[in-house]
């Protein structure tokens, strides 16, 4: 059965607009759950431009699947270490990017990433890197000892939106997702998709879980939480 984890950063962002405490991001993150979600993502940036400290002390402490995504350095490492979420997923990060523009260079910071991740796997949290869809990214992800990879399907939901062909990329995907569970890599997919890219992908039987944000929560806003999560819900699940 695959899962879905829905990222409530921009609960957060629309919190942070008014410097309040509503929406209540823990009442959401529960509310996620119980419309069908089996996890909830946040990213912790540096900057703290959504989330913040506080906001995932709190979520750490509730009895929530909480997948917690870190730019790939120690100090990230060890408030990751400190809160003990359940799933962590290590991200490139730009300050003055507006989203995550692309996948961990795990060849260039293999030594650092190598390190962080067995730091996280002997507490027990089920690492994920970050990737561009390349045989070599999942080598060396292999190497690294991480649990799962998360496939960057920024490009083809960008492609699939623009309504050009996104065949090339999809074949990419098959593979390397293909490739990642012959050799014992949990895997999942995100970033950019929406209803259309999500039946695609789904296709694909080797993806195990689809972490979507910004669309679910976009979404939210017309036609409500709980029936946008439904419709993901039945394009993967089914």
């Amino acid at each position: 059965m695959k899962r879905l984890g829905v990222n409530i950063d921009h609960v957060a962002t629309i919190r942070n607009a008014r410097g309040g405490d509503h929406p209540y991001l823990l009442k959401v993150a529960r509310q996620v759950i119980s419309f069908g979600a089996d996890s909830i993502t946040v990213h912790l940036r540096e900057d703290r431009r959504h989330i913040n400290d506080n906001d995932l002390n709190k979520l750490s402490k509730a009895k929530i699947p909480l997948n917690l995504e870190i730019a790939c350095n120690y100090k990230m490492m060890n408030i990751a270490l400190k809160n003990n979420p359940k799933f962590v997923c290590l991200v490139p990060e730009k300050r003055n990017e507006l989203t995550t523009e692309g996948g961990l260079n795990v060849i260039k910071y293999f030594k650092k990433i190598k390190f962080i991740v067995n730091k996280l796997n002997s507490k027990k949290i089920r690492t994920s890197l970050f990737i561009n869809p390349t045989i070599k990214n999942i080598n060396y992800s292999k190497k690294i000892n991480a649990s799962c990879i998360e496939i960057h399907t920024g490009k083809i939901s960008n492609l699939i939106k623009k309504r050009k062909n996104y065949k090339k990329e999809l074949k990419l995907i098959k593979i390397c997702a293909n490739y990642a569970d012959s050799i014992g890599i949990e895997v999942h997919a995100g970033h950019g998709m929406d209803y259309k890219t999500t039946k695609i992908l789904s296709k694909i039987k080797e993806i195990n879980e689809f972490n979507i944000g910004h669309f679910i929560i976009g979404e939210a806003i017309s036609v409500g939480l709980k029936n946008v999560i439904k419709k993901i819900n039945k394009t993967i699940k089914k």
